[in-house]
């Protein structure tokens, strides 16, 4: 058996990016709630259980200190363990360039990105993965989305390769996702619509994932994804804001962004449209102005109707 193959082989590399980069702000997307069985997040870094294009994979990405501050260590086991490594650049937005935002219009704007600098948009490079994720997340509650991931992640993936940390676990292959039964999308209170979305996506996931070569911002993306039946504008929006980092990705037909971006620029709510139109001035980098909006610790007033979370499970 080649060394690399070897589960317990550790690939190590120091990242040292060229870019301040406030690292839980950045990978802040990557995860789904507290308890999401593929994501740790630690004090000095992350872990991540991955599956990538070569097979599983372990990651561990920490925080340099003293001299070494700024940089970052990897390591990486499994047989997707090169993957993974080569792939920290990008999650820590290598390839993610604001230099093209004017702000000078916008002071409280403009003063958000002044304290968040080591903001970026990360780039997984894996889109089926983050497509089945934003389809348990269709017509829902956060909450409830987490829960519906965590469940299913934890009965059907798979342990991770490596030292990896109690309850991490690897996310279920595409056929793996289209053998789940009825009643355990059901248990893990999934639409019928959401699932039914979820397996005609696993069935096409190797076209999916080839969406990966294609440029963030190529509108050839967003078409493939929601050439799937039951995959529409918001479910393309929130795929490709995680694995291609689209910098002017809105998810519009969100229950709550539109008020909020509404609430954080005028001081009022707005509907869709009216949220289009109040990032118009910054087209492609709308959803750097909604991470900003995110990162500046606004919330909406809360108060009026709450959405009512709807239970499908079977008792």
């Amino acid at each position: 058996m080649p060394l690399d193959a070897d589960p317990e082989f550790v690939h190590e590399d120091v990242y040292r990016p060229r870019h301040e980069v406030d690292l839980r702000a950045t990978v802040r997307p990557l995860f789904s709630g507290n308890g999401d069985p593929t994501f740790l997040s630690t004090p000095d870094g992350f872990w991540r259980a991955v599956r990538t294009p070569d097979g599983p994979a372990t990651l561990h990405v920490q925080m340099g200190a003293g001299a070494d501050r700024g940089a970052f260590r990897i390591r990486a086991w499994g047989d997707g363990a090169e993957w993974a490594r080569t792939s920290v650049p990008d999650l820590l937005g290598a390839r993610d360039d604001w230099s093209g935002l004017d702000l000078s219009g916008h002071a409280r704007l403009a003063e958000v990105r002044r304290r968040c600098f080591g903001l970026h948009l990360t780039r997984t490079g894996l889109v089926f993965s983050a497509l089945v994720a934003a389809i348990l997340g269709q017509k829902t509650t956060g909450r409830q989305a987490h829960h519906s991931w965590r469940y299913l992640v934890v009965r059907y993936g798979s342990a991770p390769p490596g030292p990896a940390p109690h309850g991490l676990r690897v996310t279920p292959s595409a056929q793996e996702w289209s053998l789940i039964p009825s009643w355990a999308w059901h248990r893990a209170g999934v639409q019928p619509s959401q699932s039914r979305t979820a397996i005609a996506a696993s069935r096409v996931a190797a076209s999916v994932d080839r969406l990966a070569s294609l440029d963030s911002g190529d509108e050839r993306v967003g078409a493939g994804l929601r050439s799937i039946p039951g995959v529409g504008v918001w479910t393309a929006a929130e795929t490709t804001q995680r694995s291609h980092g689209d910098p002017d990705s809105v998810s519009v037909g969100d229950y709550n962004l539109a008020k909020e971006v509404g609430w954080a620029l005028t001081g009022s709510p707005v509907d869709d449209d009216g949220m289009l139109e109040l990032l118009e001035p910054w087209r492609g980098h709308r959803q750097r102005i909604v991470r900003l909006i995110g990162a500046s610790g606004f919330r909406k007033p809360r108060f009026g109707p709450r959405i009512t979370i709807q239970d499908h499970r079977v008792h």
